[in-house]
């Protein structure tokens, strides 16, 4: 074969090698493209699949927080018709579906998968978290407490054995609660929502923790329950009059015996440690008279001096807390309860307690001549709103307020040992404890103590005014506190011999104290007659500088002291606490320092 025949040959052999190759790389070029399409339709598929079941999952979230939205304002609305005084079964009734659907709605799966997304979730947890505890509060403990009859003894037992099944529960939602109000990230209608029941989940779960120990789901425990008396104002409220002990066992509660004055060696001094200053103010009278033991403002003081004195003179027993109440946190409770009768043949209400228990039992009897009689009707009245109480018999809705109300005046007062309970009341009125720093509020105690023995003050009246003035970098508190005894000569001599003056007659006497804010000191006294003066100023007492009056005065007679305190650093707003009076005190406050 000719050479340029055999390079044809091979020439035209390698142009179809190329074609060939050329031809296979296209085939490839193609199924590649033709995967790459596929899986792009697969990854487009699936995508699609995906945000279909985010909208439709975001359109579930959505009818089920119109839901929620929907059940959680039906009940707040119907809470405000039950504060206004509604029918508590049948609101709490119409309440319990409102609640129990938003509660569902809030715990979907669905719902709980969106609260990891930010900011938005954390939104969605406060809700879910609001719904929740509304749920719990109304369906799990309401409803079971309130829902069926409470007649007889079976309230209390009821209300032992909802807190100890849910009192965890209660105790985890409040934690959880908690913590999402601290989130900056929450809008403002569940900010608003998530504080409201942040709040009151707060208040709910130490309390129903406490519960289930406090009646004696853990044992027996006892009780000394004080009784006050305002007749005879001393700063926690009144002279002790009367004392039981109580005894709770697992949610069965019994009175125990009962003690008066005549029931101690009065005259004779407990062994309590007290401090210096209070003696100094209040004398040995503190600790070495019962009746006096209410003097210095802050009650475990004056619960150790109490229950010192039950267990030398009355019995050994073993006492877990020491609560005191007055009449006027009975009257208050007798709302609860309704009318009691007693074995006198009276009937104690809510509308006769203060005037039947300090001033007309008084008129009946003479004290000096027949103080058992006096005791005598008070151990009766005791005994019967005791029973009334113990038997579960009375609105609980009513109970609530007309503690909740009482122990915000200073009327009832709570002190032991336990660490959750003085955990529980600590901050609040109940404790019987002043404020030791100025940073919530800078709060100024004005007390008058009675100090001549007599009941006077079921008349007397009380008046108070306080201003604060900042300036370079210092601040002064100024308070004045007046008493008057708006009767007339001839009235006052007519008054039962017990309840005028023990020593004057219708002369009477009271002790004035006035205690300044934390971290300042005494910079001024005044006096507005010459039958008033200053004992003592500047003893720091309870951490606070203190001012004593001595103040004498007649029927028709006007009273009044002054004291100012100055200090430098940061005070909060300005406030007044005084005795809880037969005639409430409503103190009056100018505070420029803002």
């Amino acid at each position: 074969m000719p050479h340029e025949s055999r390079r044809a040959a091979r020439e035209a052999a390698q142009k179809q090698q190329a074609e060939r190759e050329a031809a296979e790389q296209h085939a490839d070029a193609a199924a590649r493209r033709a995967r790459r399409r596929k899986r792009a339709g697969i990854i487009w598929l699936i995508v699609g699949v995906v945000l279909v079941v985010l909208l439709a999952a975001a359109v579930w979230v959505g009818f089920r927080a119109l839901t929620v939205k929907d059940g959680l304002e039906q009940s707040q609305r119907l809470i405000g018709e039950l504060q206004n005084g509604a029918d508590v079964k049948a609101t709490l009734e119409e309440i319990s579906g409102h609640a129990d659907s938003a509660g569902a709605a809030a715990s979907d799966p669905v719902w709980a998968a969106f609260e990891w997304i930010p900011v938005a979730g954390e939104n969605l947890q406060g809700v879910r978290l609001a719904a929740q505890s509304l749920d719990v509060l109304v369906n799990d403990v309401g409803v079971p407490v309130l829902g069926g009859e409470t007649d007889g003894g079976a309230l209390i037992p009821k209300i032992l054995e909802v807190t100890k099944a849910e009192s965890g529960r209660i105790k985890q939602l409040a934690e959880e609660i908690g913590a999402v109000q601290k989130s900056t990230a929450l809008i403002g209608p569940v900010r608003k929502g998530v504080d409201q029941v942040s709040e009151v989940m707060g208040m709910a779960a130490p309390a129903v923790e406490l519960l289930p120990t406090l009646l004696g789901a853990d044992g027996p425990r006892n009780y000394l329950l004080v009784f006050q008396n305002n007749a005879e104002t001393l700063a926690l409220g009144g002279s002790a009059a009367a004392q039981t002990l109580i005894n709770v066992d697992n949610g069965k509660i019994t009175m125990g015996s009962q003690g008066s004055s005549a029931s101690y060696q009065n005259g004779v001094a407990v062994d309590v440690p007290v401090d210096q200053s209070a003696i100094d103010l209040y004398s040995s009278f503190l600790v070495d008279h019962l009746n006096t033991s209410m003097s210095r403002p802050d009650f475990p003081t004056a619960a150790k001096i109490m229950r010192a004195w039950w267990q030398r003179d009355i019995a050994p027993d073993e006492i877990d807390a020491v609560i005191s109440i007055d009449p006027l946190a009975l009257s208050r409770i007798l709302v609860a309860t309704g009318p009691i009768p007693l074995i006198t043949g009276d009937v104690l209400s809510s509308e006769n307690a203060t005037a039947l228990l300090l001033s007309q039992v008084y008129q009946r009897w003479d004290s000096y001549e027949h103080p058992e009689l006096v005791d005598g009707f008070f151990a009766a009245a005791a005994g019967a709103v005791f029973q009334k109480v113990a038997s579960g018999q009375f609105n609980l809705k009513d109970m609530a307020w007309a503690l909740n109300e009482s122990a915000s005046q200073g009327s009832v007062l709570v002190w032991s040992e336990d660490e959750k309970v003085t955990e529980a009341v600590a901050g609040h009125r109940i404790s019987g404890i002043l404020p030791t720093d100025n940073d919530d509020a800078t709060t100024i105690g004005v007390y008058f103590n009675n100090s001549n023995g007599s009941k006077i003050d079921y008349y007397t009246k009380a008046s108070i005014t306080a201003d604060a003035v900042c300036e370079a970098g210092s601040a002064t508190f100024t308070v004045n506190a007046g008493l008057t005894l708006p009767i007339t000569q001839e009235q006052a001599e007519a008054l039962p011999r017990y309840v005028q003056s023990m020593t004057f007659f219708t002369t009477f006497r009271d002790w004035i104290y006035i205690y300044g804010p934390p971290g300042t000191t005494v910079s001024n006294v005044a006096v507005n007659g010459e039958r008033i003066e200053v004992l003592q100023q500047g003893i720091d007492d309870l951490g606070r500088p203190t001012a004593r009056f001595e103040a004498w005065f007649e029927a028709g007679d006007q009273v009044s002291v002054t004291a100012s305190f100055t200090g430098e650093g940061e005070f909060g707003p300005l406030a007044v606490q005084t005795n809880p009076m037969i005639h409430p005190t409503e103190p009056t406050i100018t505070d420029s320092c803002g």
